[in-house]
């Protein structure tokens, strides 16, 4: 593959931005990564392990020169960044971002893209319970989704071009309104990670089970909401301030169909049950079959070397 863009500036250090990094790196993709990230800390590790090309301390002293900025920071703090690198950024440059919310990152950021830089949000719907630069890895988009959500009068050039960015770092690219994105996202992400975090903090409520046995036990499902519930607390925050109304439309939907289940088992109507589990089931074949997951039960268990 060749290099689509000579410079990359990576602002935010942590899962996604380094396995953007190395990805590109993987693929050739960048002439050069430039990152930088507001910890200090973080910088150091990230120069420490050669995440990037070049750290550099300041979001604008990052965007100098570089053809692709890419936010990669809490959606509560983009606008402050698109501030701070307006003034710097190279005429022609695209800036893009990886946030789960689209329509608050374009009000936020979209004010202070200069005339003459493209302006391409975008979401790769991808990621781990980890977080950090220690976490990134080469493979995290690879059979993903990436979600574009281009303003309005975007230049097609731009987009196709990181379009191929994305699909070169191994992912599968549509796009998508802004508006809708938020809906299906509070669906498929938003609301399972908030029903994640009140099933945590059940258990934890629930003093008639022990810590002991929450933790001896989990495998019987409870395992599976901790692994979601321990991801970004400040990422997450954001993301249910800046996607009010879908997250609050769903967590109503789902509201209704849990008193729904809850009349069933109260009245033993067990024909409900079934078919709702039925239906279930299927989507989570339709899932796998997407290749989207896979069936191969591993129960957390550590994966053998070969």
């Amino acid at each position: 593959m060749s290099v689509l863009y000579d410079r990359v500036a990576l602002i935010g250090l942590g899962l996604i931005a380094g396995s953007m990094a190395l990805a590109m790196r993987r693929a050739q993709l960048a002439g050069e990564i430039v990152g930088t990230a507001r910890s200090a800390e973080t910088r150091a590790v990230a120069a420490e392990i050669g995440l990037v090309d070049r750290v550099v301390d300041t979001a604008a002293e990052a965007v100098q020169g570089a053809d692709l900025v890419v936010l990669a920071v809490p959606v509560g703090a983009m606008g402050a960044v698109a501030a701070e690198i307006a003034p710097h950024l190279k005429p022609g440059a695209t800036v893009s971002d990886v946030g789960s919310v689209k329509r608050a990152v374009i009000d936020a950021v979209g004010p202070h893209v200069p005339e003459g830089v493209h302006f391409i949000p975008a979401h790769p719907l991808a990621g781990t319970e980890h977080s950090g630069p220690r976490s990134g890895f080469a493979e995290l988009f690879d059979n993903r989704w990436c979600l574009l959500v281009p303003a309005e009068g975007s230049d097609p050039k731009a987009v196709d071009r990181l379009r191929a960015l994305w699909e070169a770092m191994g992912a599968s690219v549509e796009e998508m309104d802004a508006d809708h994105h938020d809906l299906v996202l509070a669906v498929t992400s938003h609301v399972p990670h908030l029903i994640a975090y009140t099933m945590v903090g059940v258990a934890d409520d629930l003093r008639r089970v022990t810590d002991s046995e929450v933790i001896k036990y989990s495998a019987a499902g409870f395992r599976d909401f901790t692994r979601i519930a321990a991801s970004d607390p400040t990422m997450w925050r954001d993301v249910f301030l800046t996607n009010k109304d879908a997250t609050l439309d769903i967590l109503g939907r789902f509201t209704e169909e849990l008193f729904a289940l809850q009349r069933a088992i109260r009245t033993g109507q067990g024909d409900i049950l079934f078919d709702y589990f039925t239906h279930t089931r299927a989507i989570r074949r339709g899932i796998i079959q997407a290749g989207q997951d896979t069936d191969a039960p591993d129960f957390g268990r550590a994966k053998k070397a070969n």
